[in-house]
């Protein structure tokens, strides 16, 4: 079954960090895909996504705003399953340190 794909905007690409907004449509997925770098996850959307992973589909059910953190080398392909638009912020962590140029903060 062909699914509709997940849309990523690059929203901070710096040194340090890669955050990401994905907005799945109903049905939609990211494909398969292994993380590279440690990564939080902030649910934007309060629902169900199922993920396909090399030990077989797993439902998680994410509420808006509260975060998760997996470790690099999660291996799989997340799947809107509702009928309804799911909205998530990435933020992968590329290394700690220093503020990057351009911070403010």
């Amino acid at each position: 079954m062909q699914r509709p794909p997940a849309v990523p905007t690059v929203q901070i690409d710096n040194d340090q960090v890669t955050v990401t907004e994905w907005r799945f449509p109903p049905g939609g997925e990211t494909g398969w895909h292994r993380h590279g770098m440690n990564y939080v996850v902030v649910p934007q959307t309060t629902g169900p996504l199922l993920l396909d992973t090399p030990e077989g589909q797993v439902t998680s059910q994410l509420t808006t705003g509260v975060a998760y953190y997996r470790p690099v080398g999660v291996e799989h392909n997340v799947i809107n399953p509702g009928d309804t638009e799911f909205v998530f912020v990435e933020i992968e962590i590329k290394q700690a340190g220093q503020p990057a140029a351009g911070c403010s903060h």
